[in-house]
């Protein structure tokens, strides 16, 4: 039996998609909050089971009998490491025979990371699945190329700018389809516990570059510009951006600077029996339509 946690969300969602291609719905449940959300699930024969990160007793009832877990990490930044223990506990006491969990991709594991805030919980999660007994694997997920249109700005055919701190610096992006039917395929074949994988892009990639694609797929002139952090920072504040996306956007941007994403791997098209879709398909679908180009 495979548990998929964090069904409500679209990697979630994405995983269960892909297992139900190949996997009897019978033999798929999922780990939800609300059970309303994924009434769309329940109808197709997926188990719905009541669980919440913040409720150790839950998932400890909802894990009982459950041979695979997909464990996507929580977006509650605040107290996701103490969730996300609370969930590792639990698959262990109910006895969950494997663990996959969605990390992330990085070089620098130290407090001077750009991106500590959001690392802590991830490399306290790996540390405690290592040490549970249970079989797991870990997937260092690169940032998914769905997230590019939100760093770049929604109006940026309007504006004909990107306009962020990461320099020079290259992200081997992914598509979070591929990532969520690469978890599935893991979750489905044999050979995979207690190993980490990377899984990135065939290729990395910076703004520059970016923008080059945007234009030409658009046929809209797009340029990149790289402030400093602290011109960024107060660019954004005047024009009203919250300070937690202010703060996400600058720490993500300087970790790319760094070369904290800027790592390849094959193992993404291994796992996918296939090659990824790459940077410059996903831009031309998302940058031409919005352009009223046929892509």
């Amino acid at each position: 039996m495979i548990l998929v946690t964090g069904a409500t969300g679209p990697f979630g969602n994405a995983v269960v998609t892909s297992l139900l291609k190949n996997t009897p719905a019978s033999s798929i449940a999922v780990l939800a909050r609300d059970p309303a959300k994924v009434e769309i699930l329940k109808a197709r024969g997926v188990e719905i089971r009541v669980g919440d990160y913040a409720d150790y007793d839950s998932l400890v009832k909802a894990f009982k009998g459950i041979d695979q877990l997909l464990f996507v990490s929580g977006n509650d930044i605040a107290n996701r490491t103490p969730q996300q223990a609370n969930v590792v506990k639990a698959a262990r006491e109910a006895g969950v025979k494997h663990v996959v969990y969605t990390s992330f991709q990085r070089k620098n594991e130290t407090t001077s990371s750009p991106i500590a805030f959001v690392a802590k919980a991830h490399l306290e999660t790996e540390k405690g699945l290592k040490e549970s007994g249970m079989a797991y694997t870990i997937l260092r997920n690169n940032i998914y190329m769905d997230m590019l249109p939100i760093f770049i700005g929604d109006k940026v055919l309007e504006t004909g700018t990107i306009f962020l701190p990461a320099g020079e610096g290259k992200v081997a992006y992914a598509l979070r389809t591929d990532m969520a039917e690469a978890a599935a395929n893991i979750l489905t074949t044999k050979g995979h516990e207690n190993k980490s994988y990377e899984i990135n892009g065939n290729k990395a990639w910076s703004y520059n570059e970016i923008a080059e694609i945007i234009s030409e797929v658009s046929g809209k002139p797009v340029k990149y510009i790289a402030p400093t952090r602290e011109v960024f920072q107060t660019e954004m504040a005047k024009a009203g951006v919250p300070d937690q996306y202010i703060g996400l956007f600058a720490g993500f941007s300087e970790a790319a600077r760094q070369g904290e994403f800027d790592h390849t791997d094959p193992t993404l098209e291994k796992l996918l029996g296939r090659k990824p879709v790459s940077l410059r398909e996903y831009l031309q679908q998302v940058y031409a339509a919005s352009a009223g180009i046929p892509a």
